[in-house]
């Protein structure tokens, strides 16, 4: 067996660290829950942008730029106030639950829009688009919680959010070329109807996930505005997570105030036709398609270092378009801010699961997305306002000083973000999937998850021999595992499934043999730490005593799955 690194934090070089990147992105992969929550994301993100493009120019077209600012700020407020309220839910419902209804509501809004703006009706085509932006707010803090969940280690973790931000940057592009295509051949409305589809097909791939709540069912109870203050006390008490909700803050401000200012310079400044200003979002995200493929880098790394480079040269790409180069120069100065937005939102999103207790995830996120609405909403109405002042080019200077001056609030810590232990956020959510681990309150599973050390099997390795005395407990997070005993088969064993309690609780020798049949990856939990943890919690303690009592009433008959209610019955 090879024990994996722990430290995802830790800078790499040489072969060992391009083998371990390259390593992640295979392992990912091969985990087809988690290539179908990116699969809906992806979708997710293409409508979203689309309509986003496509309401701004619906609005700019009928009273320029201070209704389309307006608008957009209609949209952004309703969803800024739910967001926090709504993503501490996920804390306490399954994220599945939260994104397949998210994705739902969001496809019902969009066809409503479309309707309404074939209908020639606009007030109604708004009120679709708020609709719309509101249920947003149930799916990105989801889909945070959800990766997590879904993953087998940290550095999947990473990989898994390289691949989002990738998907959202290649969605972004896709979205202003879809959005560009669909407005020249069927107008505004054909964009929201193209949506809709795609958000129901989103809705589809997640819904048959199973995750459980990453909260123990203790802290499920408080009501969500109780949910929300217990996360706001813990942004408050953390400068580090201050610092990086401002960052990504600011970051929104520019991007709200951007969507506005490129449909500005494809119209006014530039004199194109309307579609320009999808053509003008497809380079934007062009670029950042190709910092996401760069950021596979990112794996393994520490981050404060990228975090700041990002915010430096996306706002000197946004001062740049102010001296007017022309459209090849507006095309490249777009691709580069895209580029560094992208790394931006993809460090420092990284960085926040590695940095949040898993059972209050949902919330943190849920208090970014609020921000991020609020962000949004502002650079929309800072565009308008500064126009008037002093024309696009002012517009662009303002807004270019959005995120230096978050970064300088931040001083050196800037370059600190990652310098404390990250929390174990992937073990920990495979933990809280095992049934023997699922009243375990947030502080003891947090210590058992720091104790885990990830061991790597190759097929036919014997990851446990019966007779051989207990030593420790194993959970499964990728592969198979066959169990015999005295030769016979008795179960096969995959993720969210543990095996070793029994020789550990019973302090016999262990029971069966247990041999990986394919590559696996397991969690090795030491004796100690795993005794301490089960026996100091009494809900924890009944609940090891029924499934290892199942197990060893019916270890005797082979092929035998448990059927008790409890869980698998686990080999030991």
């Amino acid at each position: 067996m090879v024990v994996g690194h722990r430290e995802p934090g830790e800078g790499l070089v040489g072969s060992n660290a391009g083998a371990r990147r390259l390593h992640a992105f295979r392992s990912l992969a091969d985990n087809k829950a988690l290539m179908r929550a990116l699969a809906a994301y992806a979708l997710f993100v293409l409508a979203e942008y689309s309509v986003w493009i496509a309401m701004l120019v619906f609005a700019y077209s009928r009273g320029g730029a201070a209704i389309a600012g307006l608008v957009a700020v209609a949209q952004l407020v309703p969803a800024a106030v739910a967001a926090p309220m709504v993503a501490a839910l996920t804390d306490r419902r399954s994220p599945v639950f939260m994104l397949a209804g998210g994705y739902l509501v969001q496809a019902a809004a969009m066809a409503a829009t479309a309707v309404a703006v074939i209908a020639g009706v606009p007030l109604a085509a708004y009120a679709g688009a708020v609709v719309a932006a509101t249920a947003v707010t149930a799916t990105r803090p989801a889909q945070s919680t959800l990766l997590p969940s879904l993953a087998v280690t940290t550095d999947q973790l990473t990989a898994a959010n390289v691949v989002a931000g990738w998907l959202d940057a290649a969605g972004v592009a896709m979205a202003g070329l879809l959005a560009g295509v669909l407005i020249s051949l069927g107008g505004v409305g054909s964009v929201f109807a193209v949506c809709a589809g795609l958000g129901l097909v989103a809705a589809l791939l997640v819904a048959r996930l199973k995750v459980a709540a990453l909260a123990a069912p203790e802290e499920r109870a408080p009501e969500a505005l109780a949910g929300v203050g217990k996360g706001l006390r813990m942004v408050a008490s953390q400068p580090r997570l201050r610092l990086m909700l401002a960052l990504l803050t600011a970051e929104a401000i520019v991007v709200g105030a951007l969507e506005l200012l490129i449909v500005i310079l494809a119209i006014s400044v530039l004199d194109r036709p309307q579609a320009w200003a999808g053509y003008l979002e497809f380079t934007f995200g062009a670029g950042a398609v190709l910092a996401a493929t760069v950021s596979a880098v990112l794996v393994g790394r520490r981050l404060g270092g990228p975090i700041a480079a990002a915010a430096l040269v996306c706002s000197g790409a946004v001062a740049a378009l102010a001296f007017g180069l022309g459209v090849a120069g507006t095309l490249a100065l777009l691709a580069l801010a895209g580029a560094s937005h992208c790394l931006l939102e993809v460090a420092t999103r990284t960085l926040l699961q590695r940095s949040v207790p898993p059972q209050l995830m949902g919330r943190i996120f849920g208090i970014l997305e609020g921000l991020m609405m609020a962000g949004y909403a502002l650079g929309a109405l800072l565009v308008p306002a500064l126009v008037h002042l002093g024309g696009s080019r002012l517009a662009l200077v303002g807004v270019a000083a959005v995120l230096p001056v978050a970064a300088a609030a931040g001083g050196r810590a800037l370059f600190s973000l990652d310098a404390e232990t990250p929390v174990p956020v992937v073990e920990i959510a495979l933990l809280r999937s095992l049934p023997l681990f699922a009243e375990l309150p947030a502080p003891a599973i947090e210590g058992l998850a720091a104790a885990l050390t990830p061991v790597h099997l190759a097929a036919g390795t014997v990851l446990i021999r019966q007779g051989d005395l207990g030593d420790a407990y194993y959970t499964i997070a990728a592969g198979e595992l066959d169990a015999r005993q005295d030769g016979q088969f008795l179960r096969r064993c995959g993720r969210g499934e543990g095996v070793g309690e029994i020789a550990l609780l019973r302090d016999i020798p262990r029971t069966a043999t247990v041999t990986a049949v394919s590559a696996a990856t397991v969690y090795e939990l030491n004796r100690e730490p795993f005794l301490t943890a089960i026996l100091g919690h009494s809900p924890t303690q009944r609940q090891a005593d029924r499934i290892v009592a199942a197990r060893l009433a019916t270890g005797a008959a082979p092929g035998h799955r448990d059927t008790s209610g409890d869980g698998p019955a686990e080999p030991g």
